[in-house]
């Protein structure tokens, strides 16, 4: 039993890599313990919770919009468990699919969870298999907290969230990060009563500034509350209940929370535990992370790494773009990945995207810039379909007008971001963007005005 490649994780980065290597030639086959192949993102991730989402979303605009355009009758009910089931035939379209393009391309699929007793070996159960490359990309897992006992039924991580029994009358979310936002959200539209517990005295960490203060705005108006500066000291269940406690950080008092859930969202860490690691000698992160260098290369030979086991930001098409990279290196190519240009989204509503450089890493830099901004309040489209808050943001270099970053707080931003990533990958500057003919009317209209605004102005605004 040999191959060119063994690939440990069938998650968005295994998958996409193990395919890439067998369209470029390679005897191929790829590891998964789960049931179901798409790793974390397609089975307790990204899929299942965009479904609430977007089933959640039509909740809202029934709820709120429909009445003024003249959709008249009653109102929507909520049947949670067909919910869910809409959630898992979603889930089972996805995993199916990969089982397909496995098939197509020639990939096996090893059954099991793996370890590497020695450099070229992979064993999965009793049975050794020979692999002159291995690619570990095997994930993350839900981060820890000191003193929040999670059992998945009452603490829970996103995992259990997206298979809770009930919708919680009250949920505490630990974290207002990506993941604490995108479930509260789901419940709050639901009709919880949601509670954001956060540690910073801000929201999504790492994001613009701007965009955050917006965002937790917007998202007060939605009904969720946030508690920040707030380090959580314990969770646990009681009876018929949950309680969190936590101090204060500006002032160190002692408060308690009571809800019916509670949702640990606080980050996540590489899962690589029964690979071997250790034994095998792979060199490690202080964070816990595969130490690999500019071509995932590990420190043993032959052994390569990716994804969310490796540095960098956990996100699915981080993972996709470096499994295509290591393939391509595997083939005698030149694989590479821009990392300056990796979009983040999140698809609360309205939707948050980021690319490239904050105001606040470019002012920490030192550099001169420009900001370019625009309000959707001032898109035709936008304000026809009661979505005219948040604005497009484009920083752009002072000297150069090159593109450095853009930050977009609106409809759909998520999909609208790609126009400025493809610019940066080509090195655009704002006035490219801003000579670019847009379909009228469109969301992607506030993106051309944004970058009108890097220069002599908007003209919508």
């Amino acid at each position: 039993m040999s191959y060119d490649l063994i690939v440990i994780g069938a998650g968005p980065g295994g998958y996409v890599c193990a395919i890439r290597a067998a369209q470029l030639g390679l005897k191929v086959a790829c590891v998964e313990g789960r049931e179901t192949l798409g790793g974390t993102c397609l089975n307790v991730g990204c899929i299942p919770s965009k479904a609430l989402l977007h089933a959640t979303h039509q909740l809202h605009e029934a709820e709120h919009h429909f009445e003024a355009m003249g959709l008249m009758g009653c109102k929507p009910k909520v049947d949670w468990a067909k919910m869910l089931g809409y959630k898992a035939d979603v889930i089972g379209q996805n995993t199916k699919g990969i089982e397909f393009l496995f098939k197509k391309n020639k990939v096996d699929w090893i059954k099991g969870w793996a370890s590497i007793p020695a450099p070229g070996k992979v064993q999965v159960g009793d049975t050794t298999y020979e692999a002159g490359k291995i690619v570990i990309a095997s994930g993350s897992e839900s981060s820890p907290l000191d003193g929040v006992e999670v059992d998945e039924k009452v603490i829970v991580t996103s995992t259990g969230a997206l298979e809770l029994g009930k919708i919680p009358k009250k949920l505490v979310v630990i974290g207002a990060g990506v993941i604490g936002l995108e479930m509260g959200s789901v419940f709050a539209r639901l009709g919880a009563e949601v509670t954001v517990v956060e540690y910073l005295d801000r929201i999504i960490p790492g994001n613009d500034g701007e965009v955050a203060k917006t965002f937790q705005r917007l998202l007060a108006k939605q009904g969720m509350s946030f508690i920040l500066g707030a380090a959580v000291q314990s969770a646990s269940a009681t009876k018929t209940k949950a309680k969190v406690t936590y101090k204060s950080r500006k002032d160190d008092s002692a408060h308690v929370l009571e809800a019916d859930c509670v949702l640990l969202a606080t980050g996540r860490r590489p899962f690589v535990d029964g690979l071997g690691l250790d034994a095998l000698g792979v060199g490690m992160t202080k964070r816990g992370q595969i130490a690999t260098d500019a071509q995932y290369k590990t420190s043993v030979d032959g052994v390569y790494a990716i994804g969310d086991a490796i540095e960098g930001p956990m996100l699915a098409h981080k993972a996709e773009d470096e499994g295509m990279a290591v393939a391509e290196i595997l083939a005698g190519q030149a694989g590479h990945v821009n990392y300056g240009v990796i979009p983040g989204v999140i698809y609360t509503w309205p939707e948050v995207a980021s690319v490239g450089e904050t105001e606040e890493s470019l002012k920490e830099a030192g550099r001169a810039y420009k900001v370019g901004k625009f309000s959707f309040m001032g898109n035709g489209r936008a304000k026809a379909n009661f979505a005219g808050d948040g604005f497009v943001k484009i920083l752009a270099d002072k000297a150069t007008d090159r593109i450095l970053g853009a930050h977009i707080i609106g409809p759909y931003a998520g999909d609208l971001i790609h126009e400025i990533c493809v610019a940066m990958e080509f090195g655009a500057a704002a006035e490219d963007l801003a000579r670019t003919c847009h379909a009228h009317p469109t969301y992607s209209e506030a993106v051309r005005e944004a970058a009108l605004a890097c220069g002599d102005g908007a003209i919508h605004a």
